[in-house]
């Protein structure tokens, strides 16, 4: 089988498509022939050795949609030809609070998805959304797993609420503002980028401001009334800037930190009796509630660029490049 292949650390440039054994699925695993597979910043890290624990060669790609090939032994409820996507969480266990020890994600070490055929526990397997074509299904499973944790499990935000969603235009922010509409709550985002806001004003933001235009644009977002949680990756300035904008008893819910550590004013988070929650990746349970949402509201991701899987360097290169909205996917079939 074809995959996308990394020997190597450095940039993404290392990546290479070759041809490899196809793998059998073992018991209780099913093997699905993936038809796309979309990118996350963690591929793009990995190939530049920014990621505990890299494993080399690997196979890349946390996120696939495609069809039930194999089953292995012990496997039932699942069919040869079904249409799914898969939950890229290996082994969260038993405490949705928190992953148990040992778990991971697919992608490394775990063989990835950026492959013709990919093998998974039958737990990790799902059906496709009906509404969803099967590029857009597969920007669903690691972003829209790790913004439904975020935004609804960890900062429980209700209909009628405010959010903030700053950096709009990476996949997970593109998928909590797709949520938190679908929940029923007002939305602000920022970015650097009037296109991106104009883009995010279509999918239905209330409120946006460029910060690269107003440097005050934390400011600014005082006029837009309290705010009652907010969804950051960012870290860095514009996390402390977030604990001073969301209103007392609020919450922030944080999953990443691509701007790197923060000075934060601890006053700005007992003063105000802050919630602040750590949320990464999801359970079971976030995954088929996320997908439950996607369904019931007919959520289509955002899809930015589609690249062949011939092309997987110039994908990674366009995913760092910042100027994507949404998701970038990598067609295998």
């Amino acid at each position: 089988m074809k995959a996308a292949r990394l020997h190597s650390i450095g940039e993404p440039s290392h990546l290479r498509v070759e041809e490899i054994s196809a793998p059998e699925p073992g018991a209780g695993e099913i093997r699905v022939r993936i038809h796309a597979a979309a990118l996350n910043r963690r591929d793009a890290f990995i190939t530049r050795g920014l990621y505990p624990g890299i494993a080399l060669p690997c196979t890349p790609g946390s996120d696939g949609c495609g069809a039930i090939d194999a089953l292995g032994d012990g496997v039932s409820g699942h069919r040869r030809g079904d249409d799914v996507v898969l939950d890229p969480m290996l082994g969260w266990g038993p405490n949705r609070r928190i992953w148990a020890e040992g778990s991971g994600i697919l992608g490394m070490p775990h063989p990835g998805t950026i492959a013709e055929y990919v093998c998974v526990p039958a737990e990790n397997v799902h059906a496709k959304p009906a509404h969803l074509d099967t590029v857009h299904a597969a920007a669903l499973p690691l972003a829209g797993l790790t913004a439904y944790r975020a935004l609804v499990t960890r900062a429980r935000l209700q209909a009628g609420e405010t959010v903030l969603i700053p950096g709009i235009g990476s996949g997970v922010q593109s998928f909590a503002l797709l949520f938190a509409k679908a929940i029923g709550a007002r939305v602000v985002v920022t970015s650097s980028s009037d296109e991106k806001l104009e883009r995010a004003r279509a999918l239905g933001a209330d409120f946006t401001v460029n910060y690269a235009a107003d440097p005050q644009w934390f400011k600014s977002l005082k006029s837009v009334g309290p705010i009652d949680a907010a969804i950051d990756g960012s870290g860095g300035e514009t996390l402390a800037r977030i604990l001073d904008l969301v209103r007392p008893g609020g919450r922030v819910a944080i999953y990443g930190g691509t701007g790197g550590d923060a000075k934060i004013r601890p006053f700005s988070i007992f003063w105000k009796q802050l919630d602040v929650l750590g949320s990464s990746m999801g359970s079971p349970e976030d995954f088929r509630d996320m997908l439950a949402l996607v369904s019931e509201k007919r959520i289509e991701p955002v899809v930015g660029a589609v690249f062949p899987l011939a092309d997987i360097v110039a994908a990674v290169e366009r995913l760092e490049s910042g100027a994507n909205f949404g998701k970038v996917v990598v067609t295998v079939d």
